[in-house]
């Protein structure tokens, strides 16, 4: 799948997926998200990204997470 708002470039966080054109990781905003912030919080904090760039933060980690492998438990 393509992602037009994500970018995993080698010179950039070591080649993190982050927000494209900026320097804030898709685990960034996970961690945030998961620490109970709101997508308000986060947009406050980074005015250089929008509610779509959240949005595809969100798809491109289920996407990913899709492909995992699952081991049963014995």
């Amino acid at each position: 799948m393509e992602y037009t708002r994500i970018a995993a470039i080698p010179a950039v966080m070591m080649g993190k997926p982050c927000i494209k054109g900026t320097r804030i990781s898709v685990e960034s905003i996970l961690r945030k998200l998961g620490a109970g912030r709101s997508f308000a919080d986060i947009l406050e904090a980074y005015p250089q990204i929008t509610e779509d760039d959240l949005r595809a933060a969100l798809a491109f980690a289920a996407d990913y997470l899709q492909h995992e492998t699952v081991l049963a438990a014995q």
